[in-house]
């Protein structure tokens, strides 16, 4: 239960955040947005360890999932992100960006060996059928190369997720996730804070209420908070079942962009929400039927087991 309240925290958090950052990058530019983010979540994860006393050089065998979440996940996904919602609206990024989980799915049969069910197939060929109609592929403007190129960018951060979604599942970890998340955070926010440097100079920003609000809200929740829970959650459950239950987050994101941002809610865009829930709802399922054999298949064997055992 306490894995599943994560999960909805990670669907909530994230979808919500779409349009946040939409609205903070009307007054600060994408990479130091991307910076503000991961040096918050760096300064929040840092104090964690040392309170709770789990602060430490990272063992030798976390240091590819260091790595790997620390440029791939957070500085490369983040650059992205910010770039793109320069020109691609929130509700349709964070649809774009989610596309994760069908990379997710031929990256986990081939690396985790992780089995499809019929239900799970039924769960994920629902919820992108709800993704296509989503995407509005026959509104699209085919012959704007900016649109076109916001667009790919999303659809790279989305692989990338997928590539260390499926990392993160089959590491052998050896630390915690709450340990490990400084030193990814560290690695993340060197390059793009010196990115930053570089590319868009030294930030002039007027501190309003709202704006550092919303840059509380990146650090704290939607990175600090999110990241540990999303990498929580994918220790204890299968990567292709996380992913596909992710797919609620666009959900979020559309109707939460609807109502911050005024993003249009068209009849394609309900049918499709109600398509991707639909798969959410099937997957989940898939993933409580699961769990119910294999408990019933070891209370069978505890039992038999049992029945060998001489009288008292």
């Amino acid at each position: 239960m306490v894995t599943y309240l994560l999960l909805l925290t990670v669907v909530l958090t994230l979808g919500f955040n779409w349009p946040i950052m939409a609205i903070g990058l009307r007054s600060v530019t994408p990479l130091w947005m991307g910076t503000f983010r991961i040096v918050g979540a760096l300064a929040i994860m840092t104090s964690v360890g040392v309170v709770t006393g789990q602060l430490h050089l990272p063992r030798r065998r976390d240091l590819p999932i260091v790595w790997s979440v620390g440029i791939f996940r957070l500085f490369l996904v983040t650059v992205i992100v910010f770039s793109a919602l320069r020109i691609v609206p929130p509700g349709r990024s964070s649809v774009l960006a989610w596309t994760a989980s069908l990379w997710t799915v031929p990256l986990a049969a081939l690396f985790l060996k992780e089995r499809m069910t019929p239900l799970r197939w039924i769960g994920l060929w629902v919820g992108i059928s709800g993704i296509v109609l989503l995407f509005e592929p026959w509104r699209f403007n085919w012959s704007d190369t900016m649109v076109i190129g916001g667009h790919a960018l999303l659809m790279a951060s989305a692989f990338t997720n997928a590539a260390t979604t499926v990392h993160i599942r089959k590491h052998g970890w050896g630390s915690s996730t709450l340990e490990i998340m400084p030193w990814q955070l560290l690695v993340a926010a060197i390059p793009v804070t010196v990115l930053a440097l570089a590319v868009e100079g030294l930030p002039t920003i007027e501190w309003e209420p709202q704006l550092l609000a919303i840059v509380i809200y990146q650090g704290l929740f939607a990175t600090a908070v999110a990241v540990w829970a999303q990498q929580t959650v994918l220790q204890r459950l299968p990567a292709v079942s996380t992913n596909l239950t992710l797919m609620a987050v666009p959900v979020v994101g559309l109707l939460s962009s609807v109502a911050l941002v005024g993003e249009r809610l068209t009849a394609a865009i309900v049918g499709a929400l109600i398509l991707i829930l639909a798969g959410v709802a099937t997957n989940i399922l898939a993933d409580y039927r699961r769990r119910s054999a294999q408990a019933e298949q070891r209370g069978r064997i505890a039992a038999s087991d049992g029945g060998d055992l001489p009288l008292p």
